[in-house]
């Protein structure tokens, strides 16, 4: 059963897919939708969606970062809300738009407002839609990974665990250090790959240390980079992204 803070209201919320969703894991994009769906909203998909320009603006490529974000602009100008299964291409939008169109003021007043309706989607639901249960169920133990762009950058700390304790049969376990670097970082983990392999071999010891049967991450980039350390390991736990923790089951 559908809980929420308030009564329930239809918002219409355009989904921005990210490129790794969209060339990886297009099951949490889908289950993106069907989330939000369940919890009241009316999901459109823009078509034409391309990337955010992250990975060229972390790299200093500026001008190519800010051809992309005129771009996202204009494709979700007209549309209501903006969510995205993915902290770091929200934080692109709502924070680095406005340090790309610092000296622009057209475009900044266009990358202001976005910023203003656009959200990650664990944000989304828990501040926007007033939501705590969306009627999941899993059964098992699970460990939240807090991400440094979702934890640290865009400060959702509460938001995934207020989600994850509505999901029927799931037992929420603290990570010893929660919000420790997975060790994907965009670019880092391909400059400095030793490192970045020491990272995740932490991070998932400490997920195995909890005895936990999931370790669950509201940012795309560190479920790849987990999923990839546990599978290579053949470890008996299982990545999940939150949004195929939401919707999981039919709850009860």
């Amino acid at each position: 059963m559908l809980v929420l803070f308030q009564e329930a209201r239809v918002l219409e919320v355009s989904l921005f897919v990210p490129c790794l969703v969209e060339d990886l894991y297009p099951e949490i994009g889908e289950a993106s939708a069907r989330v939000l769906t369940r919890a009241g909203a009316k999901v459109l998909y823009p078509r034409g969606q391309t990337c955010c320009g992250r990975p060229v603006y972390e790299n200093g490529h500026f001008d190519q970062a800010r051809s992309l974000a005129r771009r996202f602009i204009d494709l979700f100008e007209n549309a209501g809300y903006v969510v995205a299964p993915s902290g770091s291409c929200a934080h692109m939008v709502k924070h680095c738009y406005l340090e790309l169109f610092a000296d622009d003021p057209a475009m900044l007043h266009k990358a202001k407002d976005l910023s203003s309706r656009t959200f990650e989607l664990c944000d989304f639901l828990v501040n926007v839609m007033k939501v705590v249960d969306v009627g999941a169920y899993l059964e098992g133990r699970a460990a939240y990974h807090d991400s440094c762009r979702v934890g640290r950058l865009l400060g959702l700390k509460k938001e995934p665990r207020i989600l994850l304790c509505g999901v029927r049969g799931l037992e929420l376990v603290e990570l010893a250090r929660p919000d420790a670097c997975c060790g994907f970082g965009g670019a880092f983990s391909v400059r400095f790959p030793e490192v970045s392999k020491t990272l995740v071999a932490d991070k998932v010891a400490d997920v195995m240390d909890l005895n936990a049967n999931y370790v669950v991450s509201a940012e795309v980039s560190c479920f790849m980079n987990l999923k990839g350390y546990i599978e290579a390991h053949g470890l008996p736990v299982k990545a999940l992204h939150m949004a195929q923790v939401l919707d999981s089951g039919k709850g009860s």
